[in-house]
């Protein structure tokens, strides 16, 4: 009985967390930038999973947002993440062109993702709206961790705990969402961003589930997408 209880309440925990990171994205402050709007909807999303997380008796410590044991070690990390995802997506810009279903939807891609700079403002050569939303970019991707990494992950092995795949389901899946939810189409984009979920989600639980190799590697990645843009 035990058991059943906790399959259904991690899936419960799971479809109101999953509708509400979806949902709110439907919702825009007005007046407001991309990058306020984002943090609005990942706090939004913060504070569902913290509500799931508390009724569990489960802290983001217990997630893993814990002090690091070794600098070194998590700079290394951090490091082997980095290499593993522009490898990583190196590879896939080169094998893209030859498959199939890429054949047809690269050109259209390339259309639709390459203003996407404007969401952010007008940043060529502005530095001082550069240094404006860094910081905000840079929170959006420590939650980020916290949430498609340290939540998703764990939730999603609490419901296929059963299975002898829990962890590379929950891991497969939490880097799907991530993907696509950051162009909600089967896209290069959306891809690109799984495999930088999946990457990520391996590290997680190779690296012994300390979010802050992960995070200290999306912020960086982060700042030199920004960097590109000015």
């Amino acid at each position: 009985m035990t058991t059943t209880t906790n399959y259904k309440g991690f899936l419960f925990d799971l479809i109101i967390y999953i509708a509400v990171m979806f949902l709110i994205r439907e919702v825009s402050i007005p007046n407001t930038s991309f990058i306020v709007n984002g943090l609005f909807w990942s706090i939004t999303t913060l504070v569902v999973a913290s509500w799931r997380m508390k009724i569990r008796g489960v802290s983001w410590k217990d997630l893993g947002l814990i002090k690091p044991t070794s600098i070194k070690k998590t700079l290394i990390h951090t490091g082997v993440i980095l290499a593993t995802i522009i490898i990583s997506l190196l590879i896939f810009n080169i094998i893209k062109d030859h498959i199939p279903f890429f054949a047809e939807k690269v050109l259209d891609t390339k259309i639709t993702t390459e203003p996407t700079s404007s969401k952010f403002g007008n940043l060529k050569g502005n530095w001082l709206l550069f240094l404006t939303i860094m910081p905000m970019v840079l929170i959006e991707s420590f939650l980020e961790e916290l949430l498609d990494r340290g939540f998703l992950i764990n939730w999603f092995e609490k419901l296929f705990s059963k299975t002898s795949m829990a962890t590379l389901l929950a891991v497969l899946l939490q880097a799907a969402i991530f993907g696509f939810r950051h162009s909600y189409d089967l896209s290069e984009r959306s891809i690109t961003v799984g495999i930088i979920g999946l990457i990520m989600g391996i590290a997680y639980v190779k690296f012994g589930r300390n979010l802050w190799p992960l995070i200290i590697a999306h912020c960086v990645l982060n700042t030199l997408s920004m960097i590109d843009r000015v």
